[in-house]
């Protein structure tokens, strides 16, 4: 039988470092794009402010960067560690694109970074210039296909069972590679990280202002970070429609439990604004006719089943998922039994879903009725968590907006110092895009249980057999591991930012092998 408590801890361990680890990647993104923008209008203009402000904002994100690797790569290990039997199950399908994120997008990005901070006296300006162009694209790159890994867990399209190898093989890689569930999630992905990326140059842009510091840097860096950021919180909301959309068609389970909808509505479905859900139904409703059923299905007429209607598909699925399973028994006992082929080749997709009668008993074939039931409801996420979460993710968004309108606003007005109001809520607004991305991908993996891979693999089922004490020591590991690390990174960016984008920095000096202005170039203010 399967020990849940090992499975749980599990799932907290890659729980804390996917989520650690998703603190540095959006800044990552963010940053290099503003990072060749700045450079860009430093290369057609010849001012040395912009020079300097890509070196410092550049110092920061290599530290972020940094980061960024050292969490990353533990979670990779964890696949072979605590998740061997996904390993197995769906490796050949899920570890490609990790290859070639790896050999291809990582190397990109990891050399052109090292260009772009020892090339400054090595290389031309146009030189430099496409050398932060490359590194931005090459981070993008490493998203993407990350991505297009996760995108196949809510979404295996591409692939099949083989019942000689046990185990999940592509067919299509092109239907891996542009499976839609992994596009949509790649440009919302993203979209937010350059919204990360903006909020954190406008805040550190505003504690400068606040302080009467470095105000030409301060002042053009708003500027460019709050017309970016804008851009970019506009697509995130766009993006995120699509996001919603994609559900629709693939994980109906996850949007039913978003919305707290617990039975099916005639269509258009009403949008619950707030709710407080319970089990089965819901304790209080404030709903907007009509709106989720337009925003869901793009259409007046299209019905968005409920969690009640939706279980007893998943039963139905469960039933058949056991004809193929025991059809898989007996092509194990005679590979050439032809008719048992052909009985797992009817309904192959569905044998997933009798792998969650694993659960409760080893011999799936004579579960009982209520245990079919019982795994049913099993493939419920938590409603409650994720209402929440969602309408937290959609707050902010809007909320970006807002923020990046009114900042632009006032760039163009060139009213960015006087307004004392709006640098303190910049200050206070750093925290807000992270919350924003955690709780998106909160809503997309723990929205996902209880599949590992959607309708293919268990999560339970995925799990390595580890002892609880090996998991509770490696997690305590990880935990005090990664606090370190966070007590490092903001001890470093802390110390950056209050040394400022003067050139005697010497963390700057360090990273850039020594390239800086004369110091009185520095020191001398851009009235340009």
């Amino acid at each position: 039988m399967i020990d849940m408590t090992v499975v749980d801890l599990s799932r907290l361990q890659f729980a804390a470092t996917a989520m650690y680890h998703f603190l540095f990647v959006p800044l990552t993104l963010g940053l290099a794009f503003l990072l060749a923008i700045m450079e860009s209008v430093y290369v057609m203009t010849g001012r040395e402010i912009w020079r300097r402000m890509t070196m410092f904002w550049g110092t920061l994100f290599g530290i972020n960067f940094a980061m960024g690797v050292a969490t990353g790569i533990v979670m990779e290990f964890q696949f072979g560690m605590n998740w061997a039997y996904y390993s197995h199950y769906v490796g050949d399908v899920f570890g490609a694109p990790l290859a070639i994120e790896g050999l291809m997008a990582f190397f990109l990005e990891a050399t052109f970074i090292g260009l772009f901070f020892f090339g400054w006296d090595r290389l031309s300006r146009v030189q430099h210039l496409c050398v932060t162009w490359l590194m931005a694209l090459g981070a993008n790159f490493s998203a993407l296909w990350i991505l297009i890994a996760n995108g196949w867990m809510q979404n295996p399209v591409g692939s099949v069972f083989n019942p000689d190898t046990m185990r999940m093989e592509i067919t299509d890689f092109m239907a891996v590679i542009f499976n839609p569930v992994a596009q949509a999630k790649f440009v919302h992905t993203v979209s937010a990280g350059y919204v990360t990326g903006a909020v954190f140059v406008i805040t550190v842009s505003a504690w400068f202002i606040l302080r009467g510091r470095h105000l030409d840097l301060a002042k053009r860096s708003i500027a460019v970070a709050a017309s970016f950021g804008l851009a970019a919180s506009l697509s995130v909301v766009v993006l995120g429609d699509e996001s919603g959309y994609a559900a629709t068609q693939h994980q109906k389970m996850k949007l039913a439990a978003m919305e707290a909808m617990w039975h099916t509505e005639a269509a258009p479905a009403g949008f619950n604004l707030f709710a407080i859900p319970g089990q089965g139904h819901n304790s209080w409703e404030l709903q907007v006719p009509y709106a989720l059923g337009i925003i869901a299905t793009r259409s007046l007429s299209g019905e968005v089943p409920g969690i009640l209607d939706l279980v007893e598909v998943a039963g139905q699925r469960i039933r058949s998922g056991l004809n193929a399973y025991g059809a898989l028994q007996d092509i194990r006992a005679d590979g050439s039994n032809e008719a048992a082929r052909t009985r797992f080749a009817q309904s192959w997709q569905d044998l997933g879903y009798a792998l969650l009668l694993k659960r409760y008993r080893s011999d799936i074939l004579n579960a009982t009725p209520e245990e079919i039931t019982q795994a049913a409801f099993d493939t419920v996420p938590g409603v409650a968590p994720l209402f929440w979460s969602f309408r937290i993710m959609v707050a902010l968004g809007f909320f970006f907006i807002g923020f990046f309108a009114f900042a632009f606003f006032l760039a163009c007005k060139h009213q960015i110092v006087e307004s004392r109001r709006f640098l303190r809520l910049a200050v206070v607004t750093l925290p807000l895009p992270w919350v924003a991305i955690e709780a998106g991908w909160f809503i997309a993996e723990y929205g996902r249980q209880p599949w590992a891979v959607e309708g293919v693999l268990p999560t339970f089922y995925a799990a390595s057999d580890l002892s609880v004490t090996s998991l509770a020591i490696s997690l305590a590991f990880f935990v005090t591991l990664y606090t370190a690390l966070a007590i490092i990174m903001v001890f470093l960016m802390l110390k950056v930012i209050k040394a400022g984008p003067g050139d005697r920095n010497p963390l700057i000096d360090g990273l850039t092998g020594g390239a800086h202005l004369p110091q009185t170039a520095a020191a001398a203010p851009d009235r340009h």
